[in-house]
C-alpha cells in the first residue's frame, strides 16, 4: 500500500495503479500530489515498463473530480478579487493538477486506463491522458458533464477530447453534458475497445506485449505522435528523422532486434 489513496501493484513489468478513494471515488487534489509521487518512483524504476491505472472502488474508475474543492478554489478567487488579466495569467502557469495530467500525457513509458466504473469529467479528462483506454461492460456512464452543473472541462478535456474525436462530436458532447455507455464511448472513439471481460485483464494483456519491445522505441513513437496535433508537417518529419538516427545510434535492443529479425526470417509480428 502506497498510500490511503492509492495502491501500487506489480504484474510483471507492468506497475498496476489503483484510484482507492471511497465511498464516492472521487479524484481529489491529496490523490494527485500522491499520485506525482508515485510516478518519480515509477519513472526512474528500469524494471516498470509500463503501468496500468484502474478504479479501486466497486463500480468506479474516477467518478469525477471532488467539486467540493472546486468550490472552494472559486471563494478562494472571489475573497482574492484577482482580475481577470492575473487569472488568465495563472492559467498560463498551470497548477498540481495541469502538471500531473500533461505529464501523464507525456510519460515515457505506456500508459493504460483500465477502466472499471464511472469515469467522468477530471476522471475522463485523466483517463484521455493515458496512451490507450479499456473499458468493460457494466451500469455506468463516462464523458464530460461538467456543463450540467454551471462549468466546463478545466483539466484539458475541451482539447484533448476534440482531437481524439472531432470538433463536431466533441462540442455535441461537451456542449449538451452528455455522457455514455462503454459500448456508445467505444463506438465513438472516446475509448479504445468496450470488453465483456475484465478491463485490468484486457489492459494486462496489451501492457505484456509493450513490455516485449523496445522501451526507447516505444518512447520516442510516442513523443512523435503525441506532437504530431500541434505542429506542422515537415516539423515532425524532421524531428522523426533526427530521433531516428538517434535510436539507431543509442539503442543496442534496436540493433539486435533487427539482426534477430534477419536471422529468423519473417513471422506474423514482424513489419
Amino acid at each position: 500500500m502506497v498510500s490511503p489513496l492509492i495502491s501500487r501493484k506489480q504484474h510483471g513489468a507492468t506497475a498496476i495503479i489503483s484510484f482507492n478513494n471511497p465511498p464516492r471515488g472521487y479524484l481529489n487534489l491529496a490523490q494527485v500530489e500522491e499520485l506525482s509521487d508515485e510516478l518519480d518512483k515509477l519513472e526512474q524504476d528500469d524494471n516498470i515498463r509500463s503501468i496500468v491505472f484502474t478504479g479501486g472502488v466497486p463500480g468506479v474508475f474516477i467518478r469525477h473530480y471532488d467539486v467540493a474543492e472546486i468550490l472552494a478554489v472559486a471563494t478562494q478567487i472571489r475573497e482574492s478579487q484577482h482580475d481577470r488579466e492575473s487569472l488568465m495569467a495563472t492559467g498560463e502557469r498551470g497548477n498540481s493538477i495541469s502538471a500531473l495530467f500533461d505529464r501523464i500525457d507525456d510519460f515515457a513509458k505506456p500508459t493504460i486506463a483500465a477502466i472499471n466504473g464511472f469515469c467522468q469529467g477530471g476522471g475522463f479528462e485523466f483517463a484521455l491522458c493515458c496512451d490507450f483506454r479499456i473499458a468493460e461492460s457494466g451500469d455506468y456512464q463516462i464523458g464530460l458533464p461538467e456543463t450540467n452543473i454551471g462549468i466546463f472541462p478545466g483539466a484539458g478535456g475541451t482539447q484533448r477530447l476534440p482531437r481524439l474525436i472531432g470538433e463536431a462530436r466533441a462540442l455535441e458532447l461537451i456542449l449538451r453534458g452528455r455522457t455514455l455507455s462503454p459500448s456508445e464511448a467505444a463506438s465513438l472513439g472516446l475509448v479504445h475497445v468496450h470488453v465483456t471481460t475484465s478491463a485490468l485483464d484486457h489492459a494486462l494483456q496489451i501492457a505484456e506485449e509493450l513490455n516485449g519491445k523496445s522501451a526507447q522505441a516505444l518512447m520516442n513513437a510516442k513523443r512523435l505522435v503525441k506532437r504530431s496535433s500541434y505542429q506542422g508537417l515537415q516539423e515532425g518529419c524532421a524531428l522523426e528523422r533526427g530521433m531516428f538516427s538517434s535510436l539507431l545510434a543509442e539503442s543496442d535492443d534496436a540493433v539486435r532486434s533487427m539482426e534477430d529479425f534477419l536471422a529468423n526470417g519473417e513471422n506474423i509480428n514482424s513489419p
